[in-house]
């Protein structure tokens, strides 16, 4: 499966942006979709994973309350909307698929090609 990730640009602190990543094929509910960030000089990092199959979604700490993954099966497509945005969210941006539940990156098989979000206080 090939992974589109889309939607990044450039803002200033406190504001809000929605990425979407399409699957260039049907997503299976035995799947889990998953957000990662990586910023400059730092390791990729889990954001948020949601369950293809009931939709149950695991966030990273640092973006409870202001992110929100969401999908819609009809279009094989997870959507990661940014809300608060701080200049600590900068990077770039990957989904990912995996076989199961899960928010480690190792266990993410399948990476979309990234897209740059950048935050500037």
């Amino acid at each position: 499966v090939q992974l589109q990730a889309c939607g990044g640009g450039l803002l200033q602190a406190g504001g809000s942006l929605t990425l979407s990543c399409a699957a260039s094929q049907r997503i299976y509910s035995s799947y889990n979709m998953g957000w990662f960030r990586q910023a400059p000089g730092k390791e990729r990092e889990s954001v948020a994973s949601i369950t293809w199959s009931y939709g149950r979604t695991d966030y990273a700490d640092s973006v409870m309350g202001r992110f929100t993954i969401s999908k819609d099966s009809a279009k094989n497509t997870v959507y990661l909307q940014m809300n608060s945005l701080k200049p600590e969210d900068t990077g770039i941006y990957y989904c990912a698929r995996s076989g199961s539940r899960s928010r480690v990156v190792g266990d993410y098989k399948n990476w979309g090609q990234g897209t740059l979000v950048t935050v500037s206080s």
